[in-house]
């Protein structure tokens, strides 16, 4: 994670970029060399990137739509799919 990355406004950023942030994150953590203060700092952003990323996934799988097939197997249109 760079200086750079924390600059971005979390909701400016693609699914990808956030992704990628959040793994940079949980591996600088997991590695246990951070100090305190640096570490709250980077959880908590990482907290925005997760919530940033799960609120760009809900929005993906409201788009997604079901092909639908005709009697004999043949696609004739499709039907949005409701997630709940």
């Amino acid at each position: 994670m760079t200086a750079q990355s924390e600059a971005i406004a979390v909701n400016k950023m693609s699914f990808e970029q956030s992704l990628k942030e959040l793994e940079e994150i949980v591996s600088r953590l997991e590695q246990g060399n951070v100090e305190l203060e640096r570490s709250i700092s980077i959880y908590e952003r990482g907290e925005s990137l997760r919530k940033h990323c799960d609120e760009l996934l809900k929005r993906a799988e409201a788009k997604v739509e079901k092909i639908t097939l005709d009697a004999t197997g043949t696609p004739n249109g499709t039907q949005a799919i409701h997630i709940e």
